[in-house]
């Protein structure tokens, strides 16, 4: 049986787009409508799509489910367009909705959240790496939980700041969840919140304390991954308390 389910998630599927929402000048989530097998998702999991051309040339990049386990018979991804990427430029700019995607999944079963662990939770994102926290607070929300969690998340600028209606919304609704956000290049004028990138300094205001026995999910590109691990680690974080997932150029 186990054999059957890891063969399921490794069958290339077909969903139907049937939204398409801008995120950021750059970015874009699409809804897709699935079949009756799809098995259904973690908050953190990922997905595989698969582009084939008209003369077999067949492309395919990772992309981590944005929705929540919730949200039963349709699937988000949201993707950030790379200016020399293969995949990328299409399903931003040239899928449309009624068309077909082809995917496999879901994928991974380490970078995921349920209430279970307990402890308070950390989210820690750069850019993109946003989206499978996003899948992670929109689980929280649909599930009515009231875990403490803090979301800290660097983007360029605020225009680059995916999901910034819907995080505000949710963190409006005042259960729990608190948003705090970092911009490294340009602000607005009366920019109040930090203006740099993420440091120890930055995590010892907005993290937890190690002895309340918190749990991190840190995301976004190695560098920042990297750094916010060790830094948790030498602010007296158990290693096995932070959960890491990085993403480098891969051709888009």
């Amino acid at each position: 049986m186990a054999r059957a389910a890891v063969q399921r998630r490794l069958t290339w599927r077909r969903g139907r787009v049937t939204r398409r929402v801008d995120e950021t000048p750059r970015v874009r989530t699409l809804v897709l409508a699935l079949e009756e097998d799809w098995p259904g998702h973690l908050a953190g999991q990922h997905v595989d799509v698969r582009l084939t051309a008209e003369d077999g040339y067949q492309a395919q990049r990772s992309y981590s489910i944005a929705s929540a386990p919730e949200d039963v018979g349709q699937l988000a991804i949201t993707v950030e367009r790379i200016g020399d990427g293969e995949v990328s430029p299409y399903l931003v700019d040239e899928l449309t909705e009624g068309d077909q995607l082809e995917f496999r999944g879901p994928i991974g079963g380490y970078f995921v959240w349920d209430e279970t662990p307990g402890g308070p939770l950390l989210l820690v994102a750069g850019g993109s790496g946003i989206c499978p926290l996003m899948a992670m607070i929109r689980h929280r929300a649909a599930r009515g939980s009231r875990v403490p969690t803090r979301l800290l998340y660097s983007s360029r600028s605020l225009e680059d700041v995916i999901y910034r209606e819907e995080v505000d919304l949710l963190a409006a609704r005042s259960d729990g969840l608190e948003v705090f956000h970092t911009l490294t290049r340009d602000r607005p004028a009366g920019w109040t919140g930090y203006a740099r990138r993420i440091d120890l300094e930055m995590l010892t205001e907005v993290g937890w304390r190690p002895d309340e026995g918190p749990l991190g999910f840190v995301c976004g590109p190695t560098p920042l991954v990297e750094a916010v691990a060790e830094a948790l680690v030498q602010l007296g974080w158990s290693p096995d308390r932070v959960k890491t997932e990085r993403f480098g150029p891969t051709g888009g």
